[in-house]
């Protein structure tokens, strides 16, 4: 997309356009406004914490799973019909927009992304810029995912659909690492010895993920997050110098698209252990700041200035702790969040697989009898 031009509008028969979900309590909630019903979803709440999950996808690799559409759009509304949570969360994989321009990747089980040519020198850090670049506005490209989404859509019906994409950091961190790292050191060398290098790759990711969110949204998401999963192993003074800019720019992607009558797609931003990185996280346009569960809610909140849509927190751990102190916990998260001016509710991490998928439901069904708009008594 050219930054002088004004992308074309969403279909009115858009959910947004439409107004199947614009009334829905998380895109209200990501508009900054509150309901009575309180929304809650999970991250990675389609994967593999489900029995379903597991049987749909037995003997199918998961980059296979994500770009078969009928199945992707099973995934995704398992959960919802599962848990009644509040939104889907499409299911793909954050090297999914690399693996359709037909770069060497796969998902490695018990390790993660694995690129079979990492990037290490400046020179190689351009060429594959280059061919980001060049593939990154194919209008052919996200064929599979726009099916896929709006075959959820259609299955969805008010609840709205989250489309997502990986932070330019954290995508490129995979890309330069070849792999899964503990301390991203070879990222990080790359951007302090060789920072126009890194600027064009950092930058060409974000076209990318940018055109994998804007493919979502034009096909029915609601709203999109972008997670940045490792950016909290940067300084804070490293993340404004070298991924702020490139991250801003994948979310403009998304902020520029319009409904006929001129209504905007709301974002959300998530990274893991970014409690530093919070203010500068939201400055790069995000509407909805997501928190993980390192940092209470209300202190996340004051140093956002008290104005900004938070996510989370939910500790993980509390899935395993039993009811009792299961309860405890998402009612001082709710109590928290009305610091901000709205809260989605969700976990500070993504669902481990070994959840126990009673206990989700029960933590939907209790986080319902907690009102959006009135904070829950001590």
């Amino acid at each position: 997309m050219n930054d002088s031009t004004t992308p074309p509008p969403l279909d009115a028969d858009h959910p947004l356009a439409s107004g199947r979900t614009a009334a829905s309590p998380l895109v209200r909630a990501a508009n900054g406004q509150r309901s009575e019903r309180l929304p809650v979803w999970f991250m990675r709440q389609a994967g593999r914490s489900l029995p379903e999950y597991r049987a749909a996808r037995e003997g199918i690799a998961m980059l296979d799973s994500c770009l078969r559409p009928e199945l992707a759009a099973e995934i995704t509304l398992q959960p919802v019909r599962r848990h009644d949570v509040d939104a889907a969360v499409f299911f793909s994989d954050i090297v999914v927009p690399l693996k359709l321009i037909g770069e060497d990747v796969d998902i490695v089980p018990g390790r993660g992304p694995v690129f079979a040519n990492p990037v290490r020198t400046p020179a190689e850090a351009r060429q594959f810029a280059a061919r980001v670049r060049a593939r990154a506005e194919d209008p052919t490209l996200f064929a599979p995912i726009d099916e896929a989404v709006r075959r959820t859509v259609a299955e969805l019906g008010e609840t709205p659909l989250i489309g997502f994409a990986g932070a330019p950091f954290t995508v490129a961190a995979y890309v330069v690492e070849g792999g899964p790292s503990k301390d991203h050191l070879r990222t990080r060398t790359l951007m302090l010895a060789e920072p126009d290098a890194w600027l064009e790759l950092a930058d060409a990711i974000a076209q990318l993920s940018g055109a994998f969110l804007e493919a979502q949204v034009r096909a029915g998401a609601s709203v999109v997050q972008l997670f940045d999963s490792w950016a909290g192993s940067l300084s804070v003074e490293r993340y404004r110098a070298s991924v702020k800019p490139s991250s801003a720019l994948a979310l403009a992607r998304v902020h520029a698209l319009r409904t006929p009558t001129g209504d905007g797609v709301r974002t959300i931003h998530f990274g893991v252990g970014t409690a530093e990185l919070l203010r500068d996280m939201h400055d790069a346009g995000a509407d909805v700041q997501g928190v993980d569960d390192r940092i209470p809610l209300d202190e996340a909140s004051r140093r956002l200035g008290g104005t900004v849509p938070l996510q989370g927190n939910i500790d993980p751990a509390v899935l395993g702790a039993g009811r009792e102190v299961r309860e405890a916990h998402v009612r001082d998260v709710v109590r928290r969040g009305f610091d901000a001016p709205a809260h989605i509710l969700n976990l500070g991490h993504g669902v481990p697989p070994e959840a126990d998928p009673q206990v989700l439901t029960d933590l939907v069904t209790f986080a319902h009898t907690l009102r959006g708009d009135v904070p829950p008594e001590r």
